[in-house]
């Protein structure tokens, strides 16, 4: 459990993260290399959850509710937006999910 949950913590930095560069390329003007390291790192993102030893379909369901903590967590940290009491029950609901889709006894 503990070695999904870093592939899930480290496919949701890379997913965000690159789109995060590229973004700055495109919005900003930060030029080339912005981009294509972003690109670059959405190509890890695209990886990474191959290495789950689940099925497609429910690593990437699961990999939503991650994806949302971590979009709320990046948005604290990088873009300075204080996360309110929706986007922490709405974060807790999703990574909820993630336990019951990901780790329920089947």
């Amino acid at each position: 459990m503990v070695k999904s949950l870093i592939f899930f913590l480290v496919a949701g930095l890379c997913e965000i993260g690159g789109g995060y560069l590229v973004w700055l390329a495109l919005k900003e003007n930060k030029g080339i290399w912005y981009f294509i390291c972003g690109a670059i790192i959405l190509i890890l993102y695209g990886i990474i959850p191959t290495l789950q030893t689940a099925n497609f379909g429910r690593v990437y369901a699961a990999y939503g509710g991650i994806f949302i903590v971590l979009s709320i967590l990046w948005g604290w940290q990088v873009d300075k937006v204080v996360p309110d009491m929706a986007d922490i029950v709405g974060g807790l609901i999703a990574l909820i999910g993630v336990l019951v889709i990901m780790y329920y006894p089947r």
